[in-house]
């Protein structure tokens, strides 16, 4: 049984198989779309930002 996704960027379908080195991309060219719009802070993970001393509780080396 083959796995069918829909490339991120293009939405062209894909399948997900070891064979696939883009996977969930389509190609090197939408893998490298999205790295650029992750590189660009386009994107952006939901949450609450951390101060430096709340991501390294008891490290005083500033």
């Amino acid at each position: 049984m083959n796995i069918v996704v829909n490339c991120p960027i293009c939405d062209s379908t894909v399948e997900w198989k070891p064979e696939n080195q883009y996977r969930p991309f389509c190609s090197e060219r939408c893998k490298k779309i999205d790295l650029g719009t992750w590189a660009a802070d386009n994107y952006v993970i939901s949450g609450a930002q951390e101060t430096p001393s709340e991501a390294h509780p008891g490290d005083d080396s500033d």
